[in-house]
């Protein structure tokens, strides 16, 4: 298929593109491509302007800073997964960076723009919704700083503006921490039918623990109800059983709403079970 027609601007530096995003209540912002462009094909996204912020280098970090790490928005996959500091620091965030796609994604595609797109079956969005992370946005008015768990509203929703750009990804050091990220899909380069992201505290056994899902619902979601009551000392298993309440899956080709409830189930007490070991 073949897009409908567009204007095409090359962004200078990030205000520049808000400029740009200020004068076009039809513009999208186009990073890496490998989520808008497929949409604009099929035409089921028609954006009059195009925005290229892919070259903005001042938007491409990983830096430690006290207690967190931040991470540019335009940081590529590759370089999430290679960062040493994130390596050590936040293991969670590089090890899932290099699951995403394939390498030709891995090396074209964006952390910014995984988050930014609100895809509920992306893994990104679920590792910063279960770390706590921040979202650093910018608009003409300055940078405001929005919390994950308030960053993703619904299906391809997110609590940026029209004339946003996000900026910055702002994770925590895990320092003990264990970690999990389990996915499964059908085939190596699926998007998941189900994952979890698991971050323990480990007090000889399990105890607080922060879990999120990818794939049960409208945007990637907190089991709550599991949390808690691992929290209250329940088992792993006990725990893990209560990881869908509360959720909505998707029925598609991939897997019915009932079968992603019960791998939900089995994936949450994988992936504690996991970043308990650790």
């Amino acid at each position: 298929m073949i897009p409908a027609p567009f204007d095409y601007v090359l962004a200078e530096h990030p205000d520049h593109a808000i400029e740009l995003l200020g004068k076009r209540e039809d513009a999208k912002l186009l990073a890496g491509g490998h989520s808008l462009l497929p949409a604009m094909k099929l035409r089921l996204a028609r954006p009059a302007l195009l925005i290229d912020i892919g070259r903005i280098g001042d938007l491409s970090y990983v830096r430690e800073d006290s207690d967190t790490i931040a991470i540019g928005a335009l940081t590529r996959h590759m370089d999430v997964a290679a960062s040493a500091v994130l390596r050590e620091q936040c293991p969670i965030v590089s090890f899932t960076a290099g699951q995403v796609g394939d390498p030709q994604v891995r090396h074209r595609g964006t952390i910014g723009g995984s988050i930014a797109h609100g895809d509920p079956a992306s893994d990104l969005p679920t590792v910063i919704l279960a770390l706590d992370g921040e979202l650093v946005a910018r608009g003409k008015g300055g940078d405001r700083t929005i919390a994950a768990r308030d960053f993703f509203t619904g299906v391809f929703q997110t609590a940026l503006a029209s004339d946003e750009l996000l900026v910055e990804v702002r994770v925590p050091k895990l320092a003990s921490k264990g970690w999990s990220y389990t996915k499964m899909s059908r085939r190596a380069q699926d998007w998941a039918t189900v994952a979890v992201a698991a971050i323990v505290e480990r007090n000889g056994s399990v105890g607080k623990a922060s879990i999120g899902l990818t794939n049960m619902g409208a945007t990637s979601l907190r089991a709550t109800a599991a949390e808690e009551a691992l929290a209250g000392g329940a088992s792993v298993s006990d725990a893990a059983a209560l990881a869908d309440d509360g959720t909505d899956p998707p029925s598609d080709h991939a897997a019915s709403a009932d079968f992603r409830r019960h791998l939900s189930r089995v994936l949450t007490r994988r992936a504690i079970e996991e970043a308990a070991s650790r």
